[in-house]
């Protein structure tokens, strides 16, 4: 679950920052430098590698874990492993949304190696998958090939504005079937549909606030979430992933105790409430929807949907869209088994797996998410 920033601070920050002063205003007005810090560093390595995972590191990924460790020992490769530290037992039981992100994270390399002439062969799964869950076999290894990259400056020029925009949209703008299907082209692995027609979308933004209320109100699903909070800018720097709320307002509600892990848990207090109409003004201020099915469920499969929503992403940043990921509703926990069906038979009644679900409008602009310096994510020895 992701709280919307800005309805969080209506709801939530009222005449808070001003009772936070004194001593304790040096810490609101405290931003999280190192943590952006690998947005300002991308492109700028010699070596076309560490230049490429230089920007690899600002794809999307659930909930910000930053899965990914890579191996440069063999010269020309990059051998990609997943964190096994950085999983979701309880949203992703069999890590499907973590692949996903991996493949976001292949696509952006893949993108940026191509922007610099190279190309990259990926080599997925040389080891075996387990359609279970990961381990500390390889995902995949790439190698790189100068002169052969094919590029994508229409996509790759939107990489440092993208962003996963989880604010309410201007239900005042529809967008137009035109600029749907320019976005929808952008995939090329996998088959990916959409809808700004009212109808559809008043149906979906009901199924997704379904799906929302019940991964809030499974105690153990929704705790998976908010053990990730990182709550004022002194989380953020010690931990740069997980769920980011830095910012005067945060760290002025941290200090009066207003927000806190705990009160987001406690359903009686005001940060639970406020926090709950706040994630439902989200999914009901959709102006549409796109999906993603592939053809079977293998790690392959999971692959390749992350590598075509990373170009979504990009194509929606392309066109001054927003795109949020609403991947409740396909989570494969028991709780959420007769959403998971309706889904499925929706969007894919022939067969087949529905790997994302996003919606899509027009909305603010916002801050870049806290990343890992590229160097931490390095495997040595």
């Amino acid at each position: 679950m992701t709280l919307s920033r800005r309805k969080t601070l209506a709801l939530l920050g009222g005449g808070f920052i001003v009772a936070a002063g004194g001593a304790a205003g040096l810490a609101v007005t405290r931003t999280p430098h190192s943590a952006l810090a690998p947005w300002a560093a991308a492109g700028g390595y010699a070596d076309p590698r560490m230049n490429a995972l230089s920007y690899a590191i600002l794809a999307p990924n659930p909930h910000n874990r930053q899965p990914w460790l890579v191996d440069l020992r063999r010269a020309g490769e990059v051998t990609l492993h997943v964190d096994t530290d950085r999983l979701l037992p309880y949203t992703d039981p069999f890590n499907r949304q973590i692949v996903v992100g991996l493949g976001c994270f292949l696509e952006l390399m893949t993108l940026a190696a191509a922007a610099q002439g190279y190309g990259v062969e990926l080599d997925l799964f040389p080891d075996g998958e387990d359609p279970g869950g990961l381990d500390t076999r390889r995902v995949a290894v790439a190698r790189f090939a100068q002169g052969a990259g094919v590029p994508a400056p229409d996509l790759f020029a939107h990489v440092m504005q993208r962003r996963s925009l989880k604010e309410p949209y201007d239900i005042t703008r529809p967008v137009d079937p035109t600029v749907l299907e320019d976005v929808i082209a952008a995939a090329e692995r996998t088959k990916v549909e959409g809808t700004v027609a009212p109808d559809d979308i008043a149906t979906l933004r009901k199924i997704s606030h379904a799906a929302l209320r019940i991964e809030i109100e499974t105690p153990h699903t929704y705790k998976e979430s908010v053990d990730l909070f990182r709550i004022g800018s002194r989380e953020v720097e010690v931990n740069p992933d997980g769920i980011d709320f830095s910012g005067p307002a945060f760290e002025a509600m941290a200090l009066t105790g207003v927000f806190s892990r705990e009160a987001a848990l406690d359903q009686s207090s005001m940060a639970y409430r406020g926090g709950l109409k706040a994630v439902f003004e989200n999914t009901d201020t959709a102006m549409g929807h796109i999906w993603q099915v592939t053809p079977t469920n293998t790690r392959t499969d999971q692959i390749n949907a992350g590598r075509d929503w990373l170009r979504l992403n990009l194509a929606t940043t392309r066109a001054g869209l927003g795109m949020q990921p609403l991947s409740q509703g396909l989570q494969e926990y028991p709780e959420m088994s007769d959403i998971y069906r309706e889904l499925h038979a929706r969007f894919a009644p022939d067969g087949g797996a529905v790997q994302m679900f996003a919606r899509i409008g027009y909305g603010p602009q916002v801050g870049q998410s806290p990343r890992w310096p590229l160097e931490r994510k390095i495997l040595e020895g």
